[in-house]
Formats: C-alpha cells, structure tokens, sequence
C-alpha cells in the first residue's frame, strides 16, 4: 500500500454534478482539491439533460466532460482527478484518509461525499429496460419530450406509492397526456385511499382525468425502440399501452462511506446534515442526491432547487462552513 504525497485542503468523492460543483466553489477560494471519480452516474441511462440552463436537450456525459476540463484548464494547480473507486474512507486525528481500489491512501483535512443515489428497480420483468426509456423518476428533467399522448401513468408504489404523492404525480403526467391512470400494482388499500382523497378535493377538473388501477402488474415491456410508450401487462392476461410512466423507485446512496465513517442517516436513507450547510458531522459534508430528496442535474450542481433553493447559495453555504472549519488547520 502506497500513499500520495499531497495532503489536500478537501477530498470529494464524486465525479458528477454534485462534486465538480463543489470542486469548483473550493479552487475558487484556493483550496487545494482532489475529485475521485468512479465513473458511475445516475443518470448514465439518460442521453440528455433538460432543465438546466445552457445545457438542456444535452449530453450528460459531455456536460462532465465539459465541466471536469473548464476546471482543468483554469485551476489546474489547485484540483486533481482521481479516476478511481474508493473503497475505504475513515477519520484521522488531522483529518480524513481514504483508501482507492488500487490500495493508494489519499489524505485530506476535511471530505465532502458527492457519491449519487443508485435506484433499486423493483422486482417487474421489463422495469430495468424501460427506465429513463418510458419510465420517469422526474417529470421536470424528462415527459415535455413524450407530450401529446393519448394516455400515460403513475406507478403507486415506492416513493409515489402514497397519497397525495401518486395524484400529484398524475396531476403533472397530465400536462403531457390527455388522461392520466395510477397503477397501485395490487395495493387495493392506496387506490381506495387514493379514490377516496381524488373525490374529496373535487372531481371536475383534472381529477376527472384521473383514474386508478389496482390490478397487479407481470411485466413492462417497452412497445418499440424509438417511443416512450410501454405495454403494460396484468396479472389476468390483459394488457394496456402507457405513453410514459412516472415512478419514484426505492433507492440507497451509492458507497459504503456513511456507514464507514458512522454518520446517521436520515428514513429515507439520505445522509443527516446540520441544516442547509450540508455538514453531516465530523467534518464531512455532503452534497447532491445523498442530503434530501431533491433531484436532477441543478439541485445537484447547484444544490438545491425543486423550487426549494438556489445551490449557488447551498454551494456558498457548504464552501464557507469548510472554510470555518479548516481555518484551525492554518
């Protein structure tokens, strides 16, 4: 085992959104930064990014790609890629150490995790095939391009498998179809609580256009390769074409880190941090996916919004709580 002859001002696990944004704010204050990249993403099933501003309708691949060189290009003496796995990260009595996939200990003074949220598919023949194809996690980042269908869904299961959660998400499909069915997937007690719920709040309107099903689903073919429509298939052999369907899917954060470093999680599985500067204790901090449940390319690169916060201010807060810290270091 071998170890790097740098010790860095910050470490950050994760080559996405989340870490180049936060690579960038600390070379912007002059610290000295290494990026491990595992090179897995997210969204590596997706071929473009929308609503991000001067990258919509573009590659996800070429927009890291793009980032990752604009940082070496200006701050090359202040960052350092890293394209490896890490496989270990532990405290130290000065700081953090963290152990790649070849062996190599890497030592910095503070760590931020930007490691993604991996989606665990549930357990429907087809589900893996039609994701980020004609199944959707996110109707802001994907839907406007499948517009105009006679019809599309909701999975009621997982994160959408509540109500109001399931309506609300029918609500938004139909901005994009002319009606909109919710697919409890055997859950009879969600659909009559959904039933239930669509009646009190009115049934003109759009929750007219809402319907639910409760029939349990055997599989999800994609119709062709070149739309988003998926065949849905039921358990009495009767079959239904979708135009899209929107589903949260469960989901854990990708690495062993929070556990290796004993830092609490939160019930949907995201890492608990200290109020909006995203320190998780320790002095480690956390970014992107593994804080809240807030999704797509610019609540990550510029953590937060779902119209909740701007991360140019989440990027500022968590930069300027590590330079609180880091200042005892000097």
């Amino acid at each position: 085992m071998s170890t790097a002859n740098t010790t860095f001002d910050a470490l950050v696990i994760g080559g996405g959104p989340a870490g180049l944004s936060v690579a960038t704010g600390l070379v912007r204050q002059v610290y000295k930064v290494a990026v491990f990249d595992s090179g897995v993403y997210r969204n590596a099933p997706s071929n473009h990014m929308h609503n991000f501003p001067a990258w919509d309708h573009k590659s996800p691949a070429e927009f890291r790609s793009k980032a990752r060189q604009d940082l070496l290009d200006r701050y090359a003496d202040l960052v350092q890629f890293v394209d490896k796995q890490v496989e270990v990260a532990k405290k130290t009595d000065s700081g953090f150490e963290l152990v790649d996939a070849d062996g190599i200990t890497w030592a910095g003074r503070k760590l931020f995790l930007a490691t993604g949220w991996k989606d665990l598919y549930p357990d429907i023949p087809g589900y893996s095939e039609c994701w980020a194809n004609g199944i959707f996690h996110c109707l802001f980042c994907h839907g406007y391009e499948d517009r105009g269908k006679p019809s599309a869904g909701v999975l009621g299961m997982n994160f959408s498998g509540s109500s109001p959660m399931a309506p609300h998400l029918a609500r938004m499909v139909l901005q994009f179809a002319d009606k909109a069915l919710i697919y409890t997937n055997g859950g009879d007690g969600l659909g009559e609580q959904i039933k239930s719920d669509l009646t009190a709040t009115g049934t003109d309107g759009a929750n007219s256009r809402i319907t639910v099903d409760n029939r349990k689903i055997m599989g999800l073919p994609m119709k062709s390769t070149d739309s988003s429509d998926i065949v849905i298939k039921f358990e009495d052999g009767s079959e239904l074409v979708e135009g899209l369907l929107a589903h949260g899917p469960m989901g854990q954060i990708n690495g062993p880190f929070a556990e290796q470093l004993g830092l609490e999680l939160t019930p949907t599985g995201d890492i608990k941090t200290e109020g909006q500067m995203f320190d998780s204790g320790q002095g480690s901090f956390c970014s992107g996916r593994l804080r809240s449940y807030d999704e797509g390319g610019i609540p990550c690169n510029w953590y937060g919004t779902r119209a909740k916060r701007l991360d140019t201010a989440a990027v500022r807060g968590s930069v300027s709580r590590f330079q609180h810290s880091i200042m005892s270091f000097r």
